[in-house]
């Protein structure tokens, strides 16, 4: 029995529906029933101690171990980690098992007068008075380490942690919240979110965004960086500019800290699919879908789940959701490219060529045409047409009308200006080169789709990948890009992600994938990084050759190349 990780959850989570401390614990799967009884028994009593009432406690055991959680105050969330850790220590030892060699480099067993003091030195009783004066009033709550905030966006008053006012000394009638939504999903997320903002600002309101590439507020991007986790949100709905949230969220930041807003007014989930697995005991999909769904927990009365009928997944996990958001005074809102075979109710789908929406009560609205919608590349590419039905649905449910939906939609350029690294597509000597992020086999399936339908005299394929996925999901992409039926392949290393691996460990794996499947050597090329790719693979193109370039590293080099070899956007 050995502790892997211990950490505080910030926001609603895979087994809390707020804050709280959790520990991953390896181990044999006949100790972890036996493990998880034991660490209840010692939690309690902890917590009885350091005055705490009887935990809510949530376990989830999974093959080679258990997720131990409980709910928590707010301002005492260190401390309940080193509660925790103690606990784990304590039932490992009942077990039998060296506690110390247990905890080993991840926590420490903590004598009941230490924890006593933990408690004690990081309370901050006004902290819990300006969050339990939210909730009634309905105001927005957001925290962290250095800073509290009521309200969002225009909405928002933020302090520092340390000065914070009394309830009474904040004018309630100034707070307020803002209309946001949530997105996540294998594929898709930061385009659907770029496809909200698009329509949010083309009905007059100022977006506040985040995603993998940073936080934008209007049109400006005020940070740079991953900030799809809940720090990112924070950032996002402080800004007192910012009249609407748009929220990517991902599988990593939902894991580790829950969701960063507790409440929306919608939430997506676009697609799930294979990606990320083995991560704190998520091994196979249908788990990685109840991960994707926990954004759900964020809906109250009103709110819109937004989901993808034609997904297995996101249809199993929406018809399972679909009792408790109505209890909740919530609905689902399906999307799919077969209206036919929608369930009754509100809906998103294509009649005709056109982008239609459904209410509650029946009968098709027409929103835009598809031939309008850049993106979408006059229907060919369907993951664009897709998107553009799940942020339809988020728009109107955030009250947008549909004359702006579909100026929004016609805006959005997925250029990269607009959508950086998703579906940008160059002409270049009289080729095409499209280069996208594309990273798992779900979402090359849909690139190979539409690159497939465009006509080419050759087809050129580059690959890559970051090093800290299995061989199996590596030579998958291979496997999955020679559908394609390319006459020259790229395999490309990835030197800022190695993650373990060794120089041309990956190419290798790709290459030997390629052979496998009977392409010649004579029709892969090597490259020492993917911009380097970029540069060769331009070097072998003509006229009326299609380039498909998964450029997953140093993009704005490979986009620097394409311009400099006289490339305009398509």
């Amino acid at each position: 029995m050995k502790l892997t990780d211990t950490r505080r959850l910030t926001g609603p989570s895979l087994l809390l529906d707020g804050p709280g401390a959790i520990a991953e614990v390896a181990c044999e799967d006949a100790q972890a029933r036996p493990l998880a009884d034991a660490w209840e028994t010692h939690l309690r009593a902890l917590c009885r101690a350091v005055g705490w009432p009887a935990p809510h406690t949530a376990v989830r055991i999974y093959s080679g171990g258990a997720s131990l959680a409980f709910a928590a105050p707010t301002d005492a969330l260190y401390a309940a980690t080193e509660i925790n850790e103690t606990a784990v220590g304590a039932a490992v030892a009942t077990l039998g098992g060296d506690a110390a060699a247990a905890l080993e480099g991840t926590g420490q067993m903590h004598p009941t007068g230490d924890l006593i003091a933990s408690v004690r030195d990081e309370q901050n009783p006004a902290l819990l008075a300006l969050e339990q004066a939210s909730g009634p009033r309905g105001v927005p709550f957001l925290w962290d380490d250095d800073e509290a905030s009521v309200g969002l966006g225009a909405g928002s008053q933020t302090w520092p942690v340390t000065a914070l006012p009394s309830p009474e000394a904040i004018s309630w009638d100034a707070v307020r919240g803002i209309p946001t939504c949530i997105i996540t999903g294998t594929n898709g997320k930061s385009t659907t979110a770029r496809m909200v903002g698009a329509v949010v600002r083309a009905s007059g309101a100022v977006p506040g965004m985040t995603s993998t590439d940073g936080v934008v507020v209007g049109s400006e991007m005020v940070e740079r960086g991953d900030y799809s986790g809940p720090g990112g949100a924070r950032t996002a709905l402080r800004d007192r500019r910012v009249e609407v949230g748009v929220l990517e969220v991902a599988r990593g930041g939902i894991l580790r800290r829950g969701l960063g807003l507790p409440n929306a007014s919608a939430v997506a989930v676009n697609n799930v699919d294979e990606d990320h697995l083995g991560d704190y005991g998520i091994d196979t999909v249908p788990q990685l879908a109840e991960v994707k769904f926990v954004v759900a927990k964020a809906l109250g009365e009103g709110g819109a789940l937004v989901t993808n009928w034609d997904d297995a997944h996101c249809r199993r996990e929406g018809q399972r959701l679909a009792g408790p958001l109505a209890q909740r005074g919530a609905h689902i809102v399906w999307t799919g490219m077969t209206p036919e075979a929608l369930p009754e109710g509100p809906a998103v789908s294509v009649v005709g060529g056109w982008v239609v929406r459904r209410g509650a009560s029946g009968g098709w609205t027409r929103v835009v045409e598809v031939t309008e919608i850049p993106a979408a590349r006059g229907g060919a590419a369907k993951y664009n047409v897709r998107n553009a039905l799940t942020a339809t649905g988020l728009s109107h449910a955030l009250g947008i009308a549909d004359e702006h939906i579909a100026r929004g939609l016609g805006d959005f350029a997925s250029d990269v200006e607009t959508n950086p690294g998703r579906g940008n597509v160059f002409r270049v000597n009289g080729a095409t080169a499209w280069i996208d992020f594309a990273h798992n086999a779900h979402g090359l399936r849909a690139l190979v789709e539409t690159v497939q339908a465009l006509p080419a005299t050759r087809r050129l394929v580059q690959m890559s990948h970051a090093g800290d996925r299995s061989d199996r999901e590596i030579r998958a992409i291979a496997h999955t890009l020679h559908a394609l039926d390319a006459a020259q392949y790229v395999v490309a290393d990835m030197p800022d992600y190695l993650r373990g691996r060794e120089p041309g460990e990956i190419p290798a794996l790709q290459r030997d994938t390629l052979l496998g499947l009977g392409v010649s050597p004579e029709a892969i090329q090597e490259a020492p990084d993917p911009a380097s790719g970029v540069r060769q693979a331009l070097a072998w193109a003509e006229p009326g050759d299609v380039l498909m370039l998964m450029v997953l590293a140093r993009r704005e080099e490979a986009i620097r190349a394409i311009r400099e070899a006289g490339g305009v956007p398509a």
